[in-house]
């Protein structure tokens, strides 16, 4: 007599396969470890600030400068003289630019000493101001201290002796630039490997690029005109050091928002030091002027379509990078706000949804 088969109550059949994909975890789970992630990421970014920021400044440029390779490469060029070419070039662009912000420093902190007693005269006048509003004398003269122009002297030349010492950085993004450089010309092959497996990945990374080299033409050419227009008006009033002023015009047209603010405080002080506030008045006014009519009305116009965030993501973006990366954020936060947007949303398809809330203007319907 044979006995029937034992019956299974489930557990044998019930057993997940060897080798199977364990159960998805629950979103909230995967949000939480997204945040967390993003956490520790940012807190490395920040403590190698130092790093982090020259190598994404040096990698802004050899992406600016790749169409210009490629035009030599078409006009027969070899590769390694048309690198070569444009790394000499943007070297000695930097170098520039280096030499005439430290000259026009020390020039400044030279200056400054000769306005001391109109310093003073505005602040015994001030002082005289603010009594008949019921300001006592005492503490106009304690906030005067914090504004001595003989600590603003001090400040200046702490500001040259960091420009001095950024040297050593400069150097740094010399070497980081021309390495990148030279491995630049093989990126698009890279990239067409990349491309077989994860074709998201390489459309996102070429979107970055070209946003990047849009906003960089767009920024740079409306920057330049407003910064030749700001020193020749400052030159004609009699405003001293116009080619600095103007160049910090230029540096400020990268930080969104804010750059106008930062460009106009300088020259806007000085003029009340040599004319009183009617010179002062007068250079925020002008800059007021070019800068609606330039940077408010033109320059967004083109700027818009080649960036594609609104202002509010471009505000959050300055606030964020300047905290993470000091200064060279807030010069490079659109461009960043471009890599996080295309290594975050646009490298996948189920976060597309989030491109609706950071473009400055939703997707005509067809």
């Amino acid at each position: 007599m044979t006995r029937p088969p034992r019956q299974s109550f489930g557990r044998a059949n019930d057993r997940e396969p060897i080798g199977a994909l364990p159960a998805a975890l629950p979103r909230g789970l995967v949000v939480l470890l997204g945040l967390a992630a993003l956490v520790v990421v940012v807190a490395g970014m920040k403590g190698i600030a130092w790093l982090a920021g020259p190598t994404f400044l040096a990698l802004v440029i050899v992406i600016a400068i790749a169409p210009v390779r490629a035009w030599l490469r078409r006009h027969g060029l070899p590769a390694w003289l048309s690198t070569l070419a444009l790394v000499v070039l943007v070297y000695a662009v930097i170098i520039m630019l280096g030499l005439v912000l430290m000259v026009s420093v020390a020039r400044l902190a030279t200056v400054l000493p000769q306005y001391a007693g109109r310093a003073t005269a505005l602040v015994d006048s001030l002082t005289a101001a603010l009594t008949r509003f019921g300001v006592g004398p005492g503490q106009v003269r304690e906030a005067a201290r914090s504004l001595d122009l003989g600590k603003l002297t001090q400040a200046a030349g702490s500001v040259l002796s960091n420009v001095t010492d950024a040297a050593a950085g400069l150097v740094f993004l010399l070497a980081l630039l021309g390495f990148l450089s030279l491995e630049a010309h093989g990126a698009g092959a890279r990239l067409a490997d990349i491309a077989t497996d994860r074709p998201q990945v390489v459309a996102a990374l070429h979107d970055f690029a070209s946003g990047t080299r849009r906003y960089l033409v767009v920024t740079t050419v409306f920057g330049l005109i407003v910064a030749v227009l700001d020193t020749i008006a400052l030159a004609l009033l009699g405003i001293p050091l116009p080619i600095l002023w103007g160049l910090l015009s230029f540096i400020t047209n990268y930080i969104p928002n804010i750059g106008f603010v930062l460009g106009v405080l300088p020259p806007a002080l000085l003029g009340l030091l040599i004319g009183g506030w009617q010179l002062m008045l007068f250079v925020i006014a002008i800059y007021s002027a070019l800068n609606f009519v330039v940077q408010s009305l033109i320059q967004p116009r083109f700027t818009g379509h080649a960036v594609g965030l609104s202002t509010t993501v471009a505000f959050v973006s300055l606030v964020f990078w300047t905290w993470v990366l000091g200064p060279i954020g807030a010069l490079l936060s659109i461009p960043l706000a471009l890599l996080a947007k295309a290594l975050l949303v646009d490298i996948d398809p189920r976060a597309r949804w989030a491109d609706a809330l950071l473009r400055s203007q939703p997707e005509k319907e067809t």
